[in-house]
């Protein structure tokens, strides 16, 4: 469409004939999704072909940028992996760093422009792969992908990216969708996720369906939770979620309990633990899936989802150490625990506490001072706010009536 434009006469060697007047200094991004069920050894440089279509003659990329991680990442996630496991991958292109350090780099190593296959090697979320695009035009980098046509109009170009952006968020949402499919039938078979608890170990079921060798290998082995060979450790967390269930003690006191006798409670009592174990409903007996959501909370932590989420197996599948009902009882005191600061916190352990006696606690009136509550068929008047002594002789009174 220039030429149709142009000056009558050659006017290239002119200074001012470009805006742009920096030599061209193209770069290659390309990522693969793992390296255990791809081979980055083979991928990456694959990758490398196909980009280098688009270089001019003679030219060469200045440098490499690429991951080994999920096209779900956003680029402050990606390369996280050691040094050392890229070398272990023996890839024969070379590797100046990730996506998130091609974005940090561009404009200070005065790259022109990215080449990569196609717009998923960039991300499969298309907000992401925006966000990319636009941080490096931005700088005045522009963005290549080997997959698009070349000539006709922006506007075509563009919409064939888009298109192209679409399909792999569509085809990234029905991984989710397939992936979180088959974990959830995992769960509902009894079959364990990730480490087992404390007082379980992990246990190959026999009785799994057995699957030949795939294309990437012998299929991982299906595991049920089975009791620990050491029956201390059932009786350790039995206890434990007795503590915190029955006597309202917090994480601090419960270790000191159990670390006082490490001979009857073997293992070192931490607080992650001891909340863990408090918080952990495969304690029950069923096997629940989808309670974190790993790779979208902080760096290095796990978003916790709702229990309305959570995926429960129709039954029990191994030794429970609690039941649903006790299970269900600890977490309100430990809510009750959190909230312990506030001045609601005593109330809800009064709550609690009533509520596992099959009582209800309703406030009649109050003053600036005091509140009258209905506890069950008496009547109560507590100060406002509620001391814990107070608090505790509330809840002693009602076991005792009880």
């Amino acid at each position: 469409m220039t030429a149709l434009f142009g000056p009558p006469i050659d006017l290239s060697d002119l200074l001012i004939f470009q805006q742009d007047d920096r030599p061209r200094r193209p770069v290659f991004v390309g990522r693969v999704s793992t390296k255990d069920n791809q081979n980055p050894a083979t991928s990456i440089p694959r990758q490398v072909a196909l980009a280098s279509e688009r270089l001019e003659p003679g030219e060469e990329f200045a440098a490499y940028f690429w991951d080994v991680e999920s096209g779900m990442l956003p680029p402050h996630l990606r390369g996280l992996g050691s040094q050392e496991m890229y070398d272990a991958l023996a890839v024969p292109t070379p590797r100046h760093g990730g996506l998130q350090d091609l974005v940090d780099r561009a404009e200070l190593m005065g790259f022109t422009h990215v080449l990569a296959e196609r717009s998923d090697r960039v991300a499969r979320a298309m907000l992401t792969s925006l966000t990319v695009e636009y941080e490096l035009e931005r700088i005045g980098v522009e963005v290549v992908y080997a997959n698009e046509p070349t000539g006709g109009t922006e506007s075509g170009r563009l919409r064939t990216r888009r298109y192209g952006q679409v399909e792999a968020e569509v085809f990234k949402k029905t991984l989710m969708e397939m992936s979180m499919g088959g974990q959830c039938q995992h769960a509902l078979a009894g079959w364990n996720h990730g480490y087992a608890p404390y007082p379980y170990v992990r246990v190959i079921d026999e009785n799994a369906p057995a699957r030949e060798s795939g294309r990437f290998g012998a299929q991982r082995l299906k595991h049920k939770l089975a009791p620990h060979p050491d029956p201390r450790r059932f009786d350790a967390a039995r206890e434990l979620c007795r503590l915190r269930r029955e006597e309202h003690l917090k994480a601090a006191e419960i270790i000191a309990i159990l670390s006082a006798e490490p001979d009857r409670y073997p293992g070192r009592w931490t607080h992650n633990l001891v909340e863990g174990l408090c918080a952990n409903p495969k304690l029950t007996g069923y096997q629940v899936y989808n309670r974190k959501c790993s790779r979208t909370g902080r760096q290095g932590h796990s978003r916790l989802n709702p229990i309305s989420k959570w995926v429960w197996s129709p039954g029990i599948v191994h030794e429970p150490v609690v039941t649903v009902q006790e299970w269900k009882l600890a977490q309100e005191v430990t809510a009750s625990l959190r909230a312990g600061a506030d001045a609601g916190g005593p109330l809800l352990r009064i709550r609690a506490a009533a509520r596992h006696l099959g009582l209800t606690v309703t406030p009649i009136r109050d003053s600036e001072t005091h509140t009258l509550y209905r506890i069950g068929n008496r009547q109560v008047a507590l100060p406002t706010p509620i001391p814990d002594m107070v608090a505790q002789q509330v809840i002693d009174t009602m076991r005792n009536a009880a």
